[in-house]
């Protein structure tokens, strides 16, 4: 079987190198908020071309952190707006509604599956404050033109980076192209660590400031608390292995991009739609990092079942957009036909940095072969 993300094998490559960050902080005897967790913000700051990184316990946080900073700040109030894409995970959701904000669906591009910047224009108000940009499978959405809007329209731009760590444009890095962005170190993202794990990037020395005091209980100086704040500090244990992790991290991209390059030049069957790339190529890839490669199939159904009884595993993300959740049932009768037919067509094939040229074609072999009739 070809599994669709193998963890054990992509970690089993760093075992030694993390065992050995491990021990240096078991063996440290600091184990909150100590030299690695700085070490590596000053690292992954560096590396997105910020000046400011703040870890935080997860992805979701890392967002909400940050517009609950903004909140703290005065730059937006409860019930404002934030532009958002319809065919997002739901955690970007999340991050609007924990903080009494309305989110506002945008259809995306069909062909890219990130927003719309017509549509974003289409559906500022006077309560608009945030455009949250979600840079969906590892491909950035079009920030020079939202960008250009946020700036018209005096807009905070936020990324949702947590599945294009290292995508770029212009050699400007995912994380680096908004006000501020969060990411995810969940185990299956490209930067992974062994547990849960997120970061704010940001220019923005107030507003890192605040998210640090925010996440840590509120407070800036120990017993003295600014905010109301929570407890979502990025582990010391977490950051060593991700120190690890952002260490190799360039033959990980590559070494997908190569695999998303061969899937392009060899699947070649009309029942399957590829991913297009704002650059529409994938020879000259700069701004996707294939943390997922993602299809569309009319015969969805067929085409999983297909695929596994030929030994190949494949995910669904996502089998249910946001405004169809029940968690979201007051949003429910929207009308987003765009976001609907992704939703029910998308399967997303194996890629990794451990796969094998023989399983890598066997998976276009096998993706070939299906029919309506499989």
């Amino acid at each position: 079987m070809i599994p669709f993300l193998d963890l054990k094998k992509i970690n089993q490559q760093y075992r030694n190198d993390i065992i050995e960050a491990v021990s240096r902080v078991v063996d440290s005897g600091f184990y909150v908020l100590g030299q690695e967790v700085k070490a590596f913000e000053q690292e992954f700051a560096l590396y997105c071309g910020t000046k400011y990184c703040v870890g935080t316990a997860n992805g979701l946080d890392a967002l909400s952190l940050t517009i609950r900073a903004w909140k703290e700040m005065g730059k937006i109030d409860d019930g404002d707006e934030v532009i958002v894409p319809a065919n997002t995970y739901i955690a970007s959701i999340l991050a609007i509604t924990e903080n009494q904000l309305k989110p506002v669906f945008v259809e995306p591009n069909i062909n890219t599956y990130n927003i719309c910047p017509e549509k974003i224009k289409q559906a500022i108000t006077p309560k608009t404050k945030i455009i949250l940009a979600v840079h969906l499978y590892g491909q950035l959405a079009p920030m020079q033109e939202i960008m250009t809007i946020a700036n018209e329209y005096q807009i905070l731009v936020l990324e949702d980076s947590a599945q294009a760590h290292g995508a770029s444009i212009n050699e400007k890095l995912a994380g680096s192209l908004g006000h501020a962005s969060g990411f995810s170190f969940y185990p299956g993202k490209n930067i992974g660590a062994l547990g849960d794990a997120g970061a704010v990037t940001t220019d923005d020395k107030k507003l890192a400031e605040t998210i640090h005091a925010l996440g840590n209980y509120g407070s800036h100086v120990k017993y003295e608390n600014t905010y109301k704040g929570v407890n979502s500090r990025l582990d010391e244990i977490q950051a060593a292995i991700l120190r690890i992790k952002l260490k190799y991290y360039a033959s990980e991209v590559l070494l997908r991009k190569k695999i998303a390059i061969k899937y392009a030049q060899n699947i070649k069957n009309s029942l399957v739609t590829m991913p297009i790339t704002h650059e529409n190529t994938l020879n000259s890839l700069s701004n996707h990092v294939f943390h997922l490669f993602v299809v569309r199939v009319n015969n969805r159904e067929a085409f999983q079942l297909h695929l596994k009884s030929n030994g190949i595993d494949t995910m669904i993300h996502y089998p249910i957009p946001p405004h169809k959740q029940k968690a979201y049932i007051k949003y429910r009768h929207l009308l987003l036909p765009i976001t609907e037919k992704i939703h029910k067509e998308v399967v997303s094939l194996p890629i990794s940095s451990t796969m094998s040229n023989i399983e890598i074609n066997n998976v276009i072999q096998t993706v070939n072969s299906f029919n309506i009739e499989s």
